[in-house]
C-alpha cells in the first residue's frame, strides 16, 4: 500500500493485454485519459460543467441522489480518468439518467472513530499514528470530527478544518474499558447532519466487537442505509480471538460498510495501520460522484442501485464499489 505514481492505462494494455478480455468501444473516453493511482494526486474532471473547476462540489436537493462509485483494477489500484458516459446508472433496474457528474478532488465531511477500549492498550501508539497520517493527507478544506468509544461514547473533537486539533487531542487519550462500537457509530452518523459538504465519511480503527452498546447493530445498519454516509474501516485483529465478541467483529465492520459502500481493511500487525489509512483517505478523493433524479415515484421504501462501466476496447476489467441503494422519500 505504498505510495505510487499515474500508471496510465496503455501502459496497462501493454502489461495485460495477453490475458484480460476486450471490451466493446466507446467513443466519449481515450486510453490516455485513464490512469490507475495508489498514491497522491487528485483525479482530472471529465464532465463540461465541472472540468477543470478546482473544488467542484455537486450541488444537493431533495430529489437528487448521490453516488459516490470506488472504481479499482483487479489489483486494487484506485482508477481516475473515466468520463461521465463510461457510466451507466440504475435504480430498480431502471435506467437513470446522470445529470450530474464530477471526480474533482473535492472537499469531505469525515467522522473519525477511535476505539480506546482496554484491548487497544498494546495497539493505541499505532493507532493514533494512522490517524496522524490520515489526517496529514486529507483535502485542506475537509472537516473532521473526533469520537472515541470505549465503556462510554464521547465526542472528543467536534468538525473542524484544523487537523492540527485533532492532533492536539491524542496524546491524553489512555484505553481503558469495554467496546461500545455500535453507539459510537450511530452517534456519529447522526452527528452527520450537521456536516458542511455532501460527500460524507465514517472512518473507524477498532481491534474488536462490541460488548457495551445500546444499540443494535439491526438498529445502526438501518440508520447507516439512510444517512447517505459511507463507513471504511481498519481492522486489527489477533490472529486468535479471546471473546465471542472479537470473532463477531470483522463481520460486524464489514457489514456496517457492505451497506453504504465503503470498505474494511483488516490487519494483524499494527505497524501496516499508517499505510491502510493513507489508502482510505486516498479512496474518498478519488471517488466519482454520480447525482441523478429518481424516475420512480416517492413510495417511501429501499430503491436498489446498481454502477454499470462502459469501458473503451481493451482496457483491463475495472471492479466497481458503490452505495447498494437508498430510501426513497414518502408522498
Amino acid at each position: 500500500m505504498k505510495a505510487h505514481g499515474y500508471l496510465s492505462a496503455a501502459a496497462l494494455l501493454l502489461g495485460f493485454s495477453c490475458w484480460f478480455p476486450s471490451q466493446s468501444a466507446y467513443s466519449q473516453s481515450t486510453l490516455d485519459d485513464v490512469h490507475i493511482v495508489s498514491g497522491a494526486g487528485g483525479p482530472t474532471a471529465a464532465d463540461a460543467p465541472f472540468r477543470r473547476t478546482p473544488g467542484a462540489v455537486i450541488r444537493r436537493d431533495v430529489k437528487l441522489v448521490l453516488v459516490p462509485v470506488t472504481i479499482t483494477d483487479t489489483r486494487d489500484r484506485l482508477v481516475s480518468g473515466l468520463g461521465k458516459d463510461n457510466f451507466q446508472l440504475f435504480d430498480e433496474k431502471k435506467r437513470q439518467e446522470i445529470t450530474q457528474f464530477s471526480d474533482e478532488d473535492t472537499a469531505v465531511s469525515v467522522g473519525v472513530l477511535l476505539d480506546m477500549s482496554g484491548s487497544m492498550s498494546d495497539k493505541i501508539e499505532r493507532a493514533r499514528e494512522a490517524l496522524l497520517d490520515f489526517c496529514h493527507v486529507t483535502n485542506p478544506q475537509d472537516e473532521l470530527f473526533l469520537i472515541t468509544f470505549s465503556d462510554r461514547v464521547e465526542m472528543v473533537n467536534d468538525f473542524t478544518t484544523q487537523v492540527e486539533e485533532i492532533q492536539s487531542r491524542l496524546p491524553g487519550l489512555a484505553p481503558k474499558g469495554h467496546t461500545s462500537l455500535l453507539d459510537a457509530v450511530y452517534l456519529g452518523l447522526t452527528h452527520m447532519q450537521q456536516a458542511r459538504y455532501a460527500r460524507r465519511a465514517l472512518f473507524i480503527i477498532s481491534d474488536g466487537g462490541d460488548n457495551h452498546s445500546r444499540y443494535t447493530e439491526g438498529q445502526v445498519k438501518s440508520l447507516a442505509k439512510e444517512a447517505d454516509v459511507a463507513i471504511y474501516s481498519v481492522g486489527i485483529f489477533d490472529r486468535y480471538f479471546p471473546t465471542a465478541e472479537e470473532v463477531a467483529g470483522p463481520m460486524l465492520l464489514s457489514g456496517l460498510a457492505d451497506v453504504t459502500g465503503g470498505f474494511s481493511y483488516f490487519v494483524e500487525n499494527p505497524n501496516v495501520l499508517p499505510a491502510v489509512a493513507e489508502r482510505i483517505s486516498s479512496e474518498l478523493r478519488r471517488q466519482y460522484v454520480l447525482a441523478y433524479h429518481p424516475q420512480n415515484a416517492p413510495d417511501g421504501k429501499w430503491h436498489r442501485i446498481r454502477v454499470k462501466l462502459k469501458l473503451p476496447r481493451g482496457l483491463p476489467p475495472l471492479l466497481v464499489r458503490a452505495r447498494p441503494g437508498y430510501y426513497a422519500p414518502s408522498r
